[in-house]
Order: C-alpha cells, then structure tokens, then sequence
C-alpha cells in the first residue's frame, strides 16, 4: 500500500481478507447507531441495497473526518427477505426466529463498499448473493445456535458459511467474497487502478 488504508469496522473476517490478500491495513470500528439509521432510511421508503450503502458511507466518513491523510473503507451488509431489511440478532431465541423465517426459501445477501481519500467518497461498490436456506428441523436449529451463538450473533441472518452455517443451505448464487461482506475482487481491481496497489 502506497497510503495507510484504515478499516472502519470491527469485523475480524473483513481484517482477515484484507489481510490475507497482502495489504496493510488498520481496524478501526466506526460508531454509529446503525439500527436507528436503518430504521429511518426505511420508514423514509429507501431500498435494502440503498440501506447497505448508505451504512457504509456514514462508518468511511466518520472515520475519513478523523484521520483525514489516510484511505478509509466503510463496509455494511443487510440481508433483505421478505421485501425488507434484516439486522443481526439481539438473543439466541431471536436468532431461532430468524432462521425459522428463512430456512425453505430464498434471501439475498447485500455487500456495500464505500472508500473515502481525502475525506470524500471516491469508489462505492454493492454486490449481491442469493441464497436458499434447506428444511432443517427446529432442533438441528437450537443446537447449531448453541454451538456458534458468539460468532453469529455478529451475523445479519445468524449464519457463517465460512463454518457450520453452510449445512444450512441447498443452493448458493454469488461471490464468496461478498457473502463474508467485502466483496474483494471489484476492491482490488480499484486499488490497482489507482496505484494505491501494485499490479
């Protein structure tokens, strides 16, 4: 990396991929209240892939006005089913809930990007998943919450694929990469574009 990059989030897989590809980068959560704001940008009529963005720029701007010298990557992921916006589990009775409400049928899966350099949006990218949970039984449900509930509740959905969530699934459509929530390959390509990277 040509500039530090900093990571607005706290999420270690979105560290690990960035990581992982051979960039040097920072994690730094940015705060914000994102159950609130999800809840206005909804009553007010806007889209899950709108949600998804806008989420992201709010984490890169807060952290860009901060550390303004430094590239900031904002990142969010909604899961949208039944013509709505899902947010991550509060308890594990609620997670039982969730994947009652999905398993038989199709989700979808949103990953927003947005980088800030100098303290203005520069790149913003949304990819998209579809996914079919199977008919697992109610008690296959219980215990996979028991056995994973630290790492899920993280999880809009209350999954990983990356682990024992895949046995959930029958069919998946869309980039690995986007379903962990950093779409990767449009992220690379644009920071080799740059120079930020070399290619």
């Amino acid at each position: 990396m040509t500039r530090p990059l900093l990571l607005a989030s706290g999420s270690t897989t979105r560290l690990a991929l960035l990581r992982n590809a051979g960039l040097q980068v920072t994690a730094t959560p940015a705060r914000i209240d994102e159950a609130s704001i999800r809840a206005s940008l909804e009553a007010e009529g806007a889209n899950p892939r709108d949600i998804a963005d806008t989420l992201a720029e709010m984490k890169a701007r807060k952290l860009s006005d901060r550390n303004p010298d430094a590239l900031v990557l904002g990142c969010d992921q909604v899961l949208e089913f039944d013509r709505r916006v899902w947010g991550k589990p509060e308890t594990p009775s609620q997670a039982l809930e969730h994947l009652q409400m999905l398993r038989r049928n199709p989700h979808r899966l949103l990953s927003a990007l947005v980088l800030y350099d100098k303290q203005e949006p520069v790149w913003r990218h949304v990819s998209r998943a579809d996914l079919t949970m199977r008919n697992v039984s109610d008690r296959w449900l219980i215990g996979y919450i028991e056995r994973n509930w630290d790492q899920i509740r993280h999880c809009a959905g209350a999954y990983m694929i990356e682990a024992e969530g895949l046995r959930l699934f029958s069919a998946i459509e869309g980039d690995y990469f986007t379903i962990l929530g950093l779409p990767m390959l449009p992220l690379l390509s644009y920071l080799e574009l740059r120079g930020f990277i070399e290619s």
